[in-house]
């Protein structure tokens, strides 16, 4: 059976990032939000706290080994302290975990070291493309099998600092198969646009489109080289990552409103009092606790080898989609008209709990 208690070193680094999404994250994201630009050493900092550093063995450069219940615990306190940043901090895991969950021992050796020993670096991942239909394992970009490598075709979009990032893996379909190719920067025929994509939300975090033309990627650089690779680990930490970051999201906008709630009077009452604004705090709880548990149940499954791990941690996902935007949604009518201004944060992180049903591929543990 699974615990539900975090062992000791669990414990040492919720505390850490605890405190760093408190004083530094929540602090600086407003104004990171405003001018579209987060701090290199706010970044550096989190960087520092050693998260994707103990997910690394020794034997490339890390202190720790892989596991996806101390990850999910890390995402969700990062992301309570604010969405863009923790995903700025953890945009090298995009890179560095696919290759130590799938890649080839020679592609581990040459790659994680450099990314866990020094300082932070914007490493990335390209899979999301500009299609209504957009579907990890039936992608539009390809892989042709062409001259004793492959050639990459088509479009990505929301691809964090890929302007910065010294390489990226880009995911494109390959005989009908998704697959990973290690793009170094500078690759003939890899456009990044001048311009970064403007969303909704997440202002903070540099995203780019990309456009792929006859890119030419030797065998070695396919993750898993000429064996290739499953990509059921790699949407399964995914998934778990981004259900742990809607969490944190979901929790920063309830705790924010029940606490505004108990101060704000209506009437000569607390609004916390009314059965109205009392049933909605009990369900923005409920369903908060219900994902929870169902993403740490689906990161056990990881670490432990369960089959179904995957398919628990799809569930999760999309738990947590509908969970993040109902949560935060309600925060901001609970705050009533001052919900709706910027001098409250919960209308960033309402606008920032609708893009989860969309961020598959943006963050991984």
């Amino acid at each position: 059976m699974y615990a539900f208690e975090p062992s000791e070193e669990q414990k040492m680094l919720i505390d850490a990032i605890n405190r760093y999404a408190a004083n530094d994250l929540r602090a600086a994201a407003h104004e990171a939000e405003e001018s579209g630009e987060l701090p290199p050493k706010l970044i550096e900092k989190g960087w520092e706290l050693g998260v994707l550093q103990a997910s690394i063995p020794e034997a490339y450069g890390g202190f720790g080994e892989r596991s996806a219940v101390t990850g999910v615990l890390a995402a969700e306190e990062m992301a309570w302290g604010d969405l863009a940043g923790a995903m700025a901090v953890f945009t090298p895991h995009l890179f560095a975990l696919p290759i130590l969950l799938t890649g080839s021992e020679a592609q581990k050796q040459e790659y994680l070291p450099a990314i866990v020993e020094g300082e932070w670096r914007p490493y990335t991942a390209a899979m999301i493309e500009p299609f209504f239909d957009f579907d990890p394992q039936a992608l539009r970009t390809t892989a042709e099998e062409r001259d004793g490598g492959y050639v990459l075709n088509g479009i990505k979009i929301w691809v964090p600092f890929a302007a910065q990032a010294p390489a990226m893996i880009v995911y494109a379909s390959l005989n009908g198969q998704t697959q990973g190719f290690i793009v170094p920067a500078g690759t003939a025929g890899l456009e990044i646009s001048s311009e970064r994509e403007k969303l909704m939300g997440l202002n903070a975090l540099p995203f780019y489109r990309l456009t792929l033309k006859d890119v030419f990627i030797p065998k070695t650089q396919r993750l898993g080289e000429e064996a290739g690779h499953a990509m059921e680990p790699i949407l399964a930490a995914q998934w778990v990552a981004q259900a742990a970051m809607a969490v944190g999201v979901a929790r920063a906008a309830f705790e924010y409103s029940r606490d505004y709630a108990k101060e704000r009077e209506a009437f000569g009452v607390k609004i916390a009092q009314k059965q109205a604004i009392a049933f909605m705090l009990a369900e923005m709880a409920t369903e908060i606790e219900a994902i929870r548990l169902l993403n740490w149940e689906a990161a056990w499954k990881i670490d432990t080898g369960k089959e179904d791990a995957w398919q628990q941690a799809y569930l999760a996902a999309v738990g947590a989609m509908d969970m993040a935007m109902m949560v935060t949604d309600r925060a901001v009518q609970i705050l009533g008209g001052h919900g709706y201004i910027r001098d409250h944060p919960v209308e960033l992180w309402m606008r920032n709990g609708r893009g989860f049903a969309m961020f598959t591929g943006l963050m991984m543990v």
